[in-house]
């Protein structure tokens, strides 16, 4: 997420709530944070498996099978997390915090029908993933396991994702415009150097270090470290 000032989480939600008051305000900070986390985590995925065959070489000759799980584990939680911001405001008599719950909270009538108009979209987008969610995620859907009939579930692909992700900064973005006036973009600018970047990088000096220890070794001249199993981690 990036703005042009640096704001604390608190200084954030208090300019949310002022702006929109104490009925709307609150939501919409849960949500905005919500989605700014949502981001964060797809740019990591991106960042890891959307990216180079160099980046994809580099995780399979370190650890095939955890990054294998990482993956899995990732698009999995990136797709219950959309369905999380996108589903509809009650189900089964219990309330839930999503963006469709937003127009019903806005005074301003032209406003509230623009964001009818933008969640109806929201859920057009991520219908996909409350199916992957319903048949997959949160439910082993008896003939999709065992392939006995079931109509075929589709896809879900990063262009889904991305168009999901997009639709629902569309609606945050036009109120922040509307309240605050000014534009918000919720997808990181850059990469940190903190995340799956950084870790990419000690994990190609890791696999060079262990090849020249390798090397090392098969001509015979080891340094101390090179010998035995190696210090425990």
């Amino acid at each position: 997420m990036h703005m042009a000032r640096n704001l604390t989480a608190d200084e954030v939600r208090e300019e949310h709530v002022t702006a929109m008051g104490p009925r709307l305000g609150p939501v919409y900070n849960v949500l905005w944070n919500e989605l700014v986390w949502l981001n964060a985590k797809w740019r990591e995925y991106i960042e890891l498996y959307g990216g180079s065959q160099t980046r994809l070489d580099l995780l399979n000759r370190s650890a095939r099978f955890f990054f294998h799980m990482v993956q899995r584990a990732l698009w999995e939680t990136i797709l219950l997390h959309l369905t999380r911001l996108s589903d509809e405001p009650t189900t089964g008599g219990k309330s839930n915090l999503t963006v469709l719950r937003l127009p019903a909270l806005v005074d301003d009538e032209v406003l509230r029908e623009e964001l009818s108009g933008l969640v109806t979209a929201v859920t057009a987008k991520t219908k996909f993933a409350r199916r992957w969610r319903n048949r997959v995620f949160a439910h082993t859907d008896f003939e999709t396991a065992l392939g006995q009939g079931a109509e075929p579930l589709e896809n879900a692909s990063r262009h889904d994702v991305e168009d999901s992700l997009k639709s629902i900064g569309a609606v945050l973005n036009r109120m922040h415009t509307h309240y605050l006036g000014s534009n918000v973009l919720f997808e990181p600018l850059t990469a940190s150097a903190t995340g799956s970047i950084g870790l990419l990088y000690v994990l190609r000096d890791g696999l060079a270090a262990e090849k020249k220890r390798h090397q090392r070794r098969r001509e015979g001249r080891p340094d101390p470290d090179d010998l035995g199993p190696g210090r425990a981690l």
